[in-house]
């Protein structure tokens, strides 16, 4: 009975999900090309900014990772609301920016970016591959944490393998027709059942399984007090250098993520992007609630371990509420693996789309590369779902790069768009660097490196590299005045920017 009242629950919410995502376009007729469907006509304004972004930075980590770390380690766990807050902080300055200038001259991903910024197409048609490679593992984690959700509020009815599938055929329904628009639609569902799952489960686990938050916090100052201050239980090595240097990097990282940077050029004007910036914080109280789930679970389900501890929040919940409540609180976590699995997907198509298969001339027109977008959509999609299957190791082994890696396109986006003399030899000689620093350090497990943050080390070897070259090297000799390289603050350029809003994605190409 449970399993069919559980599994019941769950069907409708992915149908209506489906049906959501694809009534998002509804009356559009497919209008606008490329533009349309990969950054929602640049027309979004601030309340679906504000959930899209909330949902692509809300993921199934929020439920699993974030209760399991809470769970193994406790306070280093604290880092993921350190950085996204003070990565809004930065993005507050950063996406106006990098909005006004795709805007300017009709872009629409950091590919297309770099691309435009240094003048060389085949630079774009790189940043996009390399970061497909960054973004599949993210992919494929998030088919993998809708798996483990849905076999688990099915009461193990539904296989590991089926509900992969599901996840991945639930995403591709909408984000194909609908792109942005459409995740953005869905994240507005997604965001209602977060928060009132979450804003339960805050009081109802501690009522239920303690006598409040008085001894729940009791119990946990007197009997696990080596959760409470860093580097947390078990002698973790992520201690106070390591949570500094990781916030400092995912915060400049978050604000150049290619998800991120989809809504951003997303918005309709700066000033949404703006206030966006000053009220995404408030999302992060709520990731408090699965991190504080994770050490009441220590109570109430020890000994887990392993990739068991990212079940704590699930056992509570499986343990102790009726089958419905169990469904919908699945439904809210799947959600949750759905939204940024759509972003990640979306956004790697329109990289290949605008800066891979643009390269050969009978895809340059938007039309063709909307469909090259949406056909690298299903194509990226199903590949992280076989690897899933066949060797799931394989992409897990990238994910342990993938953040880290994709700090090291800071110096070549953020300083390439206002400094002008950083020259392409410099950008590519400091990226090439970085990588190859982060990719040696991680995979030979010195990650931790100096108790620092081995991405944040790469990061200082890319950016010293980048100067130094530019420095010393020739110059780039591009003829273009400073109006069409770098970007500028775009206060008072909203005339200028509704002048070329049509503008498609081809405008400002060389």
């Amino acid at each position: 009975m449970n399993t069919a009242v559980a599994t019941s629950v769950f069907g409708v919410f992915m149908v209506g999900t489906v049906v959501l995502g694809l009534l998002a376009v509804k009356g559009r007729g497919g209008q606008g090309g490329l533009a349309e469907w990969s950054v929602g006509g640049r027309s979004l304004g601030p309340v679906f900014i504000w959930v899209l972004m909330a949902g692509e930075g809300y993921t199934s980590f929020s439920y699993l990772g974030a209760a399991g770390w809470g769970y193994n380690f406790g306070a280093p766990v604290l880092y993921v609301v350190a950085y996204m807050s003070c990565g809004y902080a930065v993005g507050y300055v950063v996406g106006p920016l990098l909005w006004e200038y795709a805007r300017r001259h009709g872009l629409v991903s950091i590919s297309d970016m770099v691309a435009h910024r240094f003048g060389r197409p085949w630079l774009g048609a790189g940043i996009a591959v390399l970061v497909t490679v960054f973004l599949l593992p993210y992919i494929q984690l998030q088919i993998t944490g809708m798996g483990v959700v849905v076999s688990t509020i099915s009461y193990g009815a539904i296989s590991l393998n089926w509900a992969y599938f599901i996840g991945f055929a639930v995403t591709t329904g909408f984000v194909v027709v609908s792109g942005l628009r459409g995740s953005a639609w869905v994240s507005v569902l997604k965001d209602v059942l977060v928060i009132g799952t979450l804003a339960f489960l805050a009081v109802y686990v501690p009522l239920h399984y303690f006598d409040g938050y008085g001894d729940f916090l009791d119990r946990v100052v007197s009997e696990k007090r080596d959760w409470l201050t860093l580097p947390g239980h078990g002698g973790s090595p992520y201690g106070e250098a390591w949570f500094a240097t990781t916030s400092f990097l995912n915060a400049l990282t978050v604000v150049i993520f290619p998800t991120t940077v989809a809504g951003y050029l997303g918005a309709r004007d700066a000033d949404a992007l703006r206030r966006n910036a000053i009220w995404l914080p408030a999302y992060n109280v709520l990731l408090f609630v699965p991190m504080l789930l994770g050490l009441a679970a220590l109570f109430v389900v020890p000994g887990l371990t392993g990739a068991g501890s990212n079940l704590a929040l699930f056992e509570l919940v499986v343990d102790s509420l009726p089958a419905w409540a169990v469904g919908v609180i699945g439904v809210a976590a799947a959600l949750s693996s759905i939204v940024p699995m759509a972003v990640f997907m979306l956004v790697i198509g329109t990289m290949w789309g605008s800066s891979v298969l643009s390269l050969l001339p009978r895809w340059r027109s938007p039309a063709r590369q909307k469909l090259a977008s949406q056909g690298v959509v299903v194509a990226a999609g199903a590949l992280a779902l076989v690897l899933t299957y066949a060797t799931p190791n394989t992409l897990v082994r990238l994910s342990l790069i993938s953040y880290e890696g994709m700090a090291q396109l800071v110096p070549m986006l953020l300083l390439g768009l206002v400094w002008r003399r950083l020259t392409l030899a410099g950008a590519v000689s400091g990226l090439v660097v970085g990588v190859a620093v982060v990719c040696g350090l991680v995979f030979t497990d010195r990650d931790p490196v100096w108790g620092m943050n081995a991405g944040i080390v790469a990061l200082g070897v890319n950016l010293a590299v980048a100067l130094v070259v530019s420095g010393v090297g020739p110059g780039d000799r591009d003829p273009r005045p400073d109006g069409e390289v770098l970007a500028r603050d775009p206060a008072g350029t909203e005339e200028e920017g509704g002048a070329v809003s049509g503008a498609g994605p081809e405008a400002g190409r060389r």
